[in-house]
């Protein structure tokens, strides 16, 4: 049998063996509490069954009626619990879930303005030299600016050199300037009468009878018989 969503007038429902019998008649259906009004209807059975009164088992059922007509788990009920016990009630709005990367923001927008500030008029320096900087800015000239901004880490300040707004306010643009840079160059060696450079020369002996000729390849040393005798008698 398919799981059914219906509403009903829960607060009929006025002892726990009501609730007992109500939980065990209705495992194939499911309630649900909307979500704007989940605390409220849990700090209600709360108060109306007087749930610090009762022992385990009795809250037992309890916690099992809640987590039927709400959908949520054990330890979230649990969570709930304690902040009834130790707060006498429940928020009106369920507690948001705290995002994966809910850490406190420390550093301000203004922040990262006064670091983009610094780097430009400083060419932007290394990052520890950057740090002292701004060490100085608050604690020598009282530039209160800075005053976050003085004890950041090196690597933090990394960062929010990274952030969007950073790079929005340091960011330009450049064309690239063109270069003609020669791949290579067809020339003569210039040994200066130094041995062991050969040029070399293809030479077509020219086509005949519409046969195509053959290209001879001759290799010439470029050095002079002058420069030979002077290169060994260098050697000896």
């Amino acid at each position: 049998m398919r799981s059914m969503v219906i509403n009903i007038e829960e607060a009929k429902l006025k002892t726990l063996s009501q609730i007992k019998a109500f939980l065990d008649g209705t495992s194939e259906v499911t309630f649900r509490v909307s979500k704007g009004e989940r605390n409220q209807f849990i700090e209600r059975v709360f108060k109306r069954f007087g749930y610090a009164s009762h022992g385990r088992v009795e809250k037992g059922v309890l916690l099992r009626y809640i987590e039927r007509m709400t959908g949520l788990s054990r330890q979230q009920v649990t969570r709930l619990v304690r902040q009834y016990r130790k707060d006498g009630k429940l928020s009106k709005y369920p507690q948001r879930v705290a995002p994966k990367n809910g850490f406190t923001r420390r550093y301000t927008v203004a922040d990262v303005a006064f670091l983009a500030e610094m780097d430009v008029l400083h060419n932007t320096l290394s990052g520890p030299a950057t740090k002292k900087l701004m060490e100085r800015a608050f604690q020598v000239f009282g530039d209160v600016r800075f005053e976050r901004l003085a004890d950041i880490s090196v690597s933090h300040l990394y960062n929010l050199r990274g952030n969007k707004q950073y790079q929005n306010k340091r960011r330009h643009w450049t064309k690239t300037n063109p270069t003609g840079t020669p791949i290579g160059k067809r020339r003569a060696p210039q040994p200066n009468g130094i041995p062991g450079y050969i040029r070399i020369d293809s030479v077509h002996q020219g086509d005949q009878d519409g046969v195509k000729g053959v290209y001879h390849i001759n290799a010439v040393d470029c050095c002079d018989a002058d420069a030979v005798r002077r290169h060994l008698r260098e050697d000896q």
